[in-house]
């Protein structure tokens, strides 16, 4: 009931309608103007909108109308919050998963890395005086020498050197530069830094050669990058 006025037919749909009415109302005519021909169904349902809205006293029309909208408006926002707490929960859940997948990479490179320390610090432990004495030794036998004394991750690039340098012969000279042994070391003598027998136990001359790969290239496999680049080392 409004002061000095008396509204008899208005009702809660009246005011949720309101805004629709006046749209409705607004594009009936449009369609009009623009030669389009209203169905019977929409010509009753804005007739019957028209007269609700035209119950409620011209004064109070436009404040209907607002609090309609508003209303609208209010379910819209809420709508949009739902939707960005969805997409919100999405993203969290996709940052979860890859900061899981980025600590277990971390995790095992850390693991990997530790276990490559712990072999070569213990080939580095290792010298000609671990392997039995032999007046000769096969390939094979340097090779199973350089096994035990090289990190396994290092392996396959420390033999790629050894056999463009001197394919496992300990004993190998060059001709010209008088370079020896399985690393062509130049002088032959450099090898006396890991051990007085390194013209007779290949063990000394592997020791010395992983040695001077860690400390000039930081390992075999990076020595291994210059030799294929520059065909020395």
């Amino acid at each position: 009931m409004l002061e000095g006025n008396r509204v008899s037919r208005i009702s809660v749909r009246g005011f949720a309608v309101a805004s629709a009415t006046a749209v409705t109302a607004v594009g009936s005519v449009v369609g009009v103007a623009s030669g389009s021909t209203a169905q019977p169904n929409d010509a009753e349902a804005t007739a019957s909108d028209a007269t609700l809205l035209a119950d409620i006293p011209a004064g109070q029309q436009a404040h209907v109308q607002t609090a309609s909208l508003t209303q609208q408006a209010d379910a819209q926002a809420i709508q949009a919050d739902a939707s960005a707490k969805k997409d919100a929960e999405e993203a969290a859940r996709r940052a979860a998963a890859d900061t899981a997948i980025a600590k277990k990479e971390a995790a095992e490179k850390a693991a990997k890395e530790a276990k490559e320390r712990a072999e070569a610090k213990k080939a580095a432990s290792r010298s000609s005086a671990d392997f039995p004495v032999q007046s000769s030794y096969s390939v094979a036998e340097i090779q199973a020498m350089a096994r035990q004394m090289v990190p396994s991750g290092q392996f396959q690039c420390f033999s790629y050197i050894v056999d463009h340098e001197s394919s496992w012969n300990y004993h190998a000279v060059n001709a010209s530069s008088g370079a020896y042994g399985l690393f062509q070391a130049l002088p032959a003598s450099k090898y006396s830094s890991a051990g007085s027998d390194w013209q007779t136990n290949p063990a000394t001359q592997i020791k010395w050669g992983l040695n001077y790969m860690n400390s000039r290239y930081g390992s075999p496999c990076e020595a291994q990058s210059f030799w294929a680049a520059n065909h020395w080392y």
